[in-house]
């Protein structure tokens, strides 16, 4: 039986079209392609011809997704994840050895389950040593050769092969109930709940509030996330993350209804041991990459 109607839409299309949209010009993609502006243009009007609708309008000196594109931009990222997962996978079948992982401890339960089931499935005989740790030690292993990538939050520091990603806005946290942790008019001192030191996020919380003339204690210091997750939904502190992975227990506080100093973003990069990081080690990136565009504010993403 013959089926008539359908139309496939060019894969290749798709591809000019969710680069584009993610670093916010087509002249950019055509780079990142390897192609001529021409050609991504020409993609561009095949994929609306195909889908019969436009798909981007002029907005001021640059272009936004009409309602259709918004709506195609989604599945496009999903047919192009699957073709690659698809290709990878026929492709990789062979590929055999190892791959070192580390990852911030708020992406641990977020995304870690997600990104290895996919990359097993491409690679089956790869084997993924995974680390789940904190950000001063991802840096100390990438920097001595014993992690391949790693995904951690942007502390300053200058190694040679990093891929900027987000800036994602840092957030005073409570617990979820109607517990009154703390207020400004208290004669308290602020309780903060924090992990051991060195830790960039308590040292920023700290620094916020000297800067504005809080004072504060040290009411809970915890050495994992899960403890600090804990101690913030008991009531015995207000912390300092990101919305990223936060449990039922605690909630975003609005810093003018408590009286809390606003706080910075902060930077999430990508650490490459070397700069040539292998097929296979790319794959897990480009997975990693794909998995956090799905999960992240799409105005935090680096364009």
């Amino acid at each position: 039986m013959i089926i008539v109607g359908f139309t496939n839409l060019d894969m290749d299309a798709l591809r000019s079209f969710v680069t584009g949209m993610e670093l916010g010009s087509f002249a950019r993609a055509s780079d990142r392609l390897g192609r001529c502006t021409s050609a991504v243009s020409a993609q561009l009007k095949k994929l609306e011809e195909q889908a019969g609708i436009p798909l981007v309008r002029k907005s001021g000196r640059g272009l936004a997704l009409t309602n259709g594109g918004e709506a195609l931009l989604s599945y496009a990222r999903r047919l192009l994840d699957l073709n690659d997962e698809a290709v990878g996978a026929v492709r990789g079948v062979e590929l055999e050895g190892w791959i070192r992982l580390g990852l911030q401890e708020d992406f641990g339960e977020a995304m870690l389950p997600d990104v290895l089931g996919r990359f097993a499935r491409s690679h089956p005989r790869v084997r993924i040593e995974g680390h789940v740790a904190r950000n001063s030690a991802l840096i100390e292993k990438i920097a001595s050769g014993r992690l391949d990538l790693a995904l951690a939050w942007d502390g300053g520091e200058a190694p040679a092969f990093v891929e900027r990603i987000a800036k994602v806005p840092l957030c005073w946290l409570g617990p979820a109930s109607d517990a009154t942790v703390w207020h400004r008019d208290d004669d308290e001192p602020l309780p903060l709940a924090a992990l051991e030191a060195p830790c960039m996020l308590r040292t920023i919380a700290c620094q916020e509030l000297d800067k504005h003339g809080l004072s504060w204690r040290l009411a809970f210091v915890s050495p994992s996330l899960g403890g600090l997750w804990a101690a913030t939904a008991a009531a015995l502190g207000i912390t300092v993350r990101t919305p990223i992975g936060l449990p039922r227990g605690v909630r975003v506080l609005d810093p003018l209804a408590h009286g809390l100093p606003p706080l910075p973003s902060l930077g999430l990069v990508l650490h490459r041991a070397d700069k040539e990081s292998g097929p296979t080690a790319e794959h897990l990136a480009a997975i990693m990459l794909q998995a956090l565009r799905d999960t992240l504010n799409e105005d935090w993403l680096v364009k």
